[in-house]
């Protein structure tokens, strides 16, 4: 069973990291401008994780019938809310970025959350530096380093340089709130005086992806977007 759901995990989210990013760069290629709505669709399908939470509640009763439906306990809450929180500012970042960078562009740069995740998880968590993970700060600097070098020759027609060098910084700065994310998602786990099951960790996804929502639906108010639908 736990290679069933890690298998599943693992596959929706390759195909929402892959599929997800092209779809959104198809959206501003063919005239889309809400950036909140955007970011607002990288999140909102968030109630879909009760259904495992029902189903790994129904299966914890079977076996105590003691069991309760939400385990997840007050400070492990607010916790899970400000990742949410800074999740939210993420996929604004993200948005951003993919709205003004060619797919080639965006996902290399956006790859180098590995970079960042190594740096911050060495300085949160205390995770050593491995010749892998120092292969691929370098690599990706690098990468990253050419791509600003080279901006004119990716640049989509009729944008400027400034509406390019901005999505750039977006990007850059999206996989840096992420790279941080990772980590201190890690350093909540380990400080949490709960024991981590999959239900509770459903439940911390179900609480993070919420806050990260109502993060841009209050963007999408402010700037007006539910108005373009009326």
């Amino acid at each position: 069973m736990k290679r069933i759901l890690l298998l599943i995990n693992t596959i929706l989210l390759a195909t929402g990291t892959s599929g997800g990013a092209l779809v959104m760069r198809l959206y501003f290629i063919h005239g889309g401008k809400r950036i909140w709505l955007s970011s607002f669709l990288e999140t909102a399908a968030f109630p879909i994780i009760i259904l495992p939470i029902i189903i790994s509640y129904i299966h914890k009763r079977r076996r105590h019938r003691s069991s309760a439906l939400i385990s997840i306990k007050p400070p492990l809450f607010l916790a899970s809310a400000l990742i949410g929180l800074l999740t939210g500012l993420d996929d604004y970042l993200y948005a951003c970025g993919v709205a003004r960078l060619p797919v080639s562009t965006f996902s290399l740069i956006q790859a180098s959350h590995l970079a960042f995740t190594a740096v911050f998880a060495f300085l949160l968590v205390r995770h050593r530096f491995t010749p892998y993970s120092v292969n691929s700060v370098v690599l990706l600097t690098v990468a990253a380093v050419v791509l600003a070098l080279r901006s004119s020759g990716d640049r989509p027609a009729g944008e400027s340089s400034r509406q390019y060098v901005i999505g750039f910084v977006m990007i850059l700065a999206a996989a840096a709130l992420y790279g941080f994310v990772l980590p201190l998602m890690e350093l909540v786990y380990k400080k949490s005086r709960q024991r981590i099951t999959y239900s509770l960790v459903m439940e911390i996804q179900l609480v993070l992806c919420f806050f990260a929502t109502l993060f841009c639906t209050v963007g999408m108010i402010i700037n007006n977007d539910f108005k373009v639908w009326i």
